[in-house]
């Protein structure tokens, strides 16, 4: 037997919510402070034996490959000015079946809620004239755009992606604690976290049965395809991202290796005649349809930011007379403010006469009165969030801040309570996680991707488990020194297309749980480097970070006292810009 789980849970007294109760721990039913733990949860079992013949010595030799894997492809992030691998723990997230099945019906039913809410919004508002939502809501919201009003897709469809962020309560109920539909990033962890750990577990990949995620690009293709302007048989897709300098530059490029399509930037499209156009060496090709990983103000200079260099001029007209879609749709934003997640399951009875699947977690809404005064009096014992927050910016938690924090913080509540809510303490579940001091309970959350075709909604099997590396650090940012686990979901009936370990060896089965992909080297010769037109000339960093997604900074910039996220750039010597609104691996 190995030393691998001696003194788990031993470093800290375990933090425990106002009543009492502890964090439920995801792999051990009883986490004791003296010696390993003896019985795991049932799916875990297999998993905890596997583990358990090994050493610290053997788990930290093959975590330390996972970092060089990383290294190697480029997958690191920007912590502290110093450039690392992304953290990535060798102990995967493991979720029964019949468990994941119920959380699957739960995401679908809010992307189906959240779906009927926008068109509602940018429609005839019927959400408001029936009292289900206040008049001043939607109006109110900083993400939501006239200039959307009337545009649709072919297939109807706004939120082509979306990523419903989860956490597991002290009870062990998952429960949802924030909406990603606006450009949610993350997924590319979850495809290379699970190429490399395939290669390095895949014994238990073949014993465990577990869901490949090796299908995310291709119903990502499809779903996009569905949404192309009518009439376009073979709809040309790009994918359009901010340049190098953005904190998911990593995302984007694997996102349209994998999908076989264009990545471009704002200076390679042309909008003429109220068409897309992407420039190429051939001469203008059209676009049909843009998966956009832009925020919403730096897509179109004539309609949003006139000093945006991000995007294209005329792609909303194009948009608006049918022949271009944007994907995610322009002015999502106003379903994933946090001020309207708290109405979300009132849409879900409203709109499709059902009761929530998944709950939320408790939530004051500070524009109330009484709200506001109650958690005034009891901000020390609260997590205060701005509605528009994201990479945990602004975020405070009070059993962990100073007074004189509290203080200003009160301030800021009673100048501006429809900009804020407050949550309780979560306990947010921990699982195993190979730390300097050995294996020990560290807290973790849940971002499920879900793609929508029009037809049906499809929810990537796992999605991205976000753990906080510190210890009792409630926090899952890379920014504030957290990592990423693969997520397994495990049991029910396998896919029939799936040959574990039958003859196909290792690349078979790594095939079978991601896409294998492979870097394309341009090499040039010593002598002869590539010339750069004027025009052309690589943007300084200066221009980029002027250009990054800060809307309207001098209007939040009080608002924002923390980093942004630490997402993932390309190459070693890359600088990192934040992406504040393409989730940036970093929400909270």
């Amino acid at each position: 037997m190995g030393d691998l789980f001696d003194g788990y849970g031993s470093t800290q007294t375990p933090r425990r919510t106002p009543s009492g109760v502890p964090a439920f721990d995801e792999m051990f039913g009883d986490v004791t402070t003296s010696g390993p733990p003896s019985r795991s949860r049932d799916a875990y079992r297999e998993l905890h034996h596997a583990l358990a013949q090994m050493t610290q010595e053997e788990l930290r030799g093959r975590t330390e490959s996972l970092a060089t894997s990383y290294l190697a492809q480029g997958v690191t992030f920007d912590f502290a000015g110093e450039e690392r691998p992304f953290p990535l723990d060798a102990v995967p997230r493991v979720i029964d079946y019949d468990e994941w099945s119920k959380t699957e019906a739960g995401i679908k039913q809010r992307v189906r809620a959240l779906e009927a809410f926008l068109d509602d919004a940018y429609g005839h508002q019927h959400c408001v004239r029936d009292g289900v939502l206040p008049a001043g809501l939607i109006a109110s919201s900083q993400y939501f755009y006239r200039q959307a009003a009337g545009i649709h897709s072919a297939n109807g469809v706004r939120i082509q992606v979306s990523g419903i962020d989860l956490i597991r309560d002290e009870h062990g109920e998952m429960r949802v604690l924030e909406d990603n539909v606006r450009v949610p990033s993350g997924v590319s962890y979850v495809i290379s976290n699970r190429r490399v750990m395939a290669q390095t577990l895949p014994e238990l990949f073949v014993s465990m049965r577990v869901r490949p995620v090796g299908d995310y690009p291709n119903k990502l293709l499809a779903a996009l395809r569905a949404s192309a302007p009518p009439g376009v048989e073979e709809p040309n897709v790009v994918v359009l991202t901010p340049g190098v300098y953005n904190s998911a530059y990593f995302e984007h490029t694997l996102l349209a290796r994998l999908m076989g399509v264009e990545l471009v930037e704002g200076r390679d499209l042309l909008c003429m005649g109220g068409k897309v156009f992407m420039r190429t060496t051939r001469g203008p090709k059209r676009v049909d349809v843009i998966y956009r990983r832009v925020d919403d103000d730096f897509l179109d200079p004539l309609q949003f930011r006139a000093d945006s260099m991000l995007g294209a001029p005329g792609l909303m007209l194009a948009a608006r007379l049918g022949n271009v879609t944007i994907a995610n749709a322009v002015g999502n934003g106003v379903a994933d403010d946090k001020l309207l997640y708290t109405y979300v399951p009132d849409l879900v009875r409203y709109y499709l006469a059902e009761e929530p699947i998944l709950k939320n977690v408790d939530t004051w809404r500070l524009e109330e009165p009484d709200a506001l005064e109650e958690v005034l009096d009891r901000l020390d014992e609260l997590v205060v969030k701005p509605v528009d927050g994201s990479g945990g910016k602004g975020l405070v938690v009070g059993p962990d801040a100073s007074p004189s924090e509290l203080d200003t913080l009160r301030t800021r509540l009673r100048a501006d309570p429809r900009g804020w809510i407050a949550q309780p303490v979560v306990m947010l579940s921990t699982i195993p996680t190979l730390v300097e001091d050995g294996m020990r309970p560290r807290h973790a959350d849940l971002r499920p991707f879900a793609v929508n075709d029009g037809e049906d909604i499809w929810v990537l099997p796992g999605g991205l488990t976000r753990v906080a590396l510190p210890e009792g650090q409630l926090v899952v940012n890379s920014s504030q020194g957290g990592g990423s686990k693969d997520t397994w979901v495990v049991g029910g009936s396998a896919p029939a297309h799936v040959e574990y370990g039958q003859g196909s060896g290792m690349g078979g089965l790594v095939a079978d749980q991601a896409a294998v992909t492979q870097s394309i080297p341009i090499i040039y010769e010593d002598h002869d480097e590539p010339d750069t037109a004027p025009q052309d000339r690589p943007r300084s960093r200066t221009e980029q970070a002027e250009q990054q997604q800060q809307t309207s900074v001098s209007s939040r910039s009080a608002r924002s006292t923390t980093g942004a996220g630490g997402g993932p750039v390309v190459g070693r010597g890359a600088q990192r810009r934040d992406e504040t609104r393409d989730g940036g691996d970093a929400r909270c």
